[in-house]
């Protein structure tokens, strides 16, 4: 398994020693780094996440691909999304609507 961004991941003694019993955590992926490391070994940057979903602290982790768990894939991106069209200026209220007025100066510089 090669984990993306989004992907929320078990991470337990499987993926390293350091993660066994009580130390495992749910871990959401944020950057899957691209340093050469040992074969079968990965280092991620995400944040663990508490029972209820919510981030509570970003962390770089070393583990082994094989023992990665995924909970949740990340969500696919959006595509075919139009972004809303601006107010038209008939729209807007004249005190929103911005005037320009000029100023000038008949003052030389000294």
């Amino acid at each position: 398994m090669v984990p993306k961004p989004g992907d929320v991941l078990h991470v337990g003694s499987d993926t390293s020693v350091q993660f066994g019993g009580d130390r495992a955590l749910i871990f959401r992926v944020i950057k899957v780094c691209d340093r050469p490391t040992y074969d079968g070994w990965i280092w991620l940057t995400g944040y663990s996440l508490d029972r209820t979903g919510k981030a509570v602290d970003r962390r770089e982790i070393f583990v082994q691909r094989a023992g990665l768990r995924m909970i949740t894939p990340a969500a696919p991106p959006a595509t075919g999304r139009i972004p809303p069209a601006p107010p038209s200026p008939a729209g807007l209220s004249s005190a929103s609507r911005k005037t320009r007025t000029t100023v000038s100066t008949s003052r030389r510089l000294q």
